[in-house]
């Protein structure tokens, strides 16, 4: 996974207290490549985290689909200690750290990452999507099950029919149908994408079910 030529990440540090970990996501917001600038794209990773003993262990599970048939290609799970309490808005300083390690367990580099959580739909604009993107140099959306930061209207019955979802006179997200007559899931851009492409590639990656099969399959490896 290389990162892309011209991003500066200041600090992949993780012993920070609430408060330099809140300076430093306001810091690193500012490197998010809000473009698309996807390429490609013939693997695509869902990674999700779950916590074990009580919350002391944190355990990243990473599913590889291929693309487009959304075959699974390959898994990989990590565990490590929690390294950080459970602060809202801070959640990608507990998560991040063991998403990273099982990424580096694939064998093949997706092309693209689906996370379970926000990416720009958060306070600061600095979501899990975004931290794991930008450390990692690859194209990341945030696909969350639950509204963090925002409103948003009506959102259409329709089939991958969706609504902005605003914060602060900012669209950081779309609120995005993808099964008629069931809740919507919030889509937002993770790293090297925009919005339009996000929710496309959300769809793509969904079939029958609320959540893209990369989610599906990630959320049974954190689950365990």
């Amino acid at each position: 996974m290389g990162r892309e030529p011209g991003t500066q990440v200041t600090a992949n540090a993780w012993d920070l207290t609430p408060k330099q970990a809140i300076a430093l996501q306001k810091d690193l917001a500012g490197q998010v490549i809000r473009e698309d600038d996807v390429g490609p794209v013939r693997f695509i990773a869902g990674v999700d985290v779950g916590f074990e003993d009580q919350g002391n262990i944190a355990r990243a599970g990473v599913a590889l689909l291929a693309y487009p048939g959304l075959e699974l290609l390959e898994s990989a799970i990590a565990r490590e200690p929690t390294r950080f309490p459970y602060v809202p808005g801070l959640l990608s300083f507990r998560e991040t750290p063991v998403v990273l390690a099982a990424l580096e367990k694939l064998q093949t580099p997706p092309d693209l990452l689906l996370v379970d959580g926000h990416g720009l739909a958060h306070p600061r604009r600095f979501g899990i999507a975004c931290h794991l993107g930008l450390l990692s140099g690859l194209p990341s959306i945030g696909v969350g099950k639950t509204l963090l930061v925002g409103e948003h209207g009506p959102v259409p019955q329709g089939r991958g029919e969706w609504a902005a979802l605003v914060h602060k006179q900012e669209t950081i997200g779309a609120v995005l149908r993808t099964r008629p007559g069931v809740k919507p899931i919030y889509v937002s851009i993770g790293h090297r994408i925009d919005l339009e492409a996000a929710v496309q590639w959300v769809m793509n990656c969904t079939t029958r079910y609320k959540l893209p099969e990369t989610t599906r399959h990630a959320h049974r490896l954190a689950s365990g």
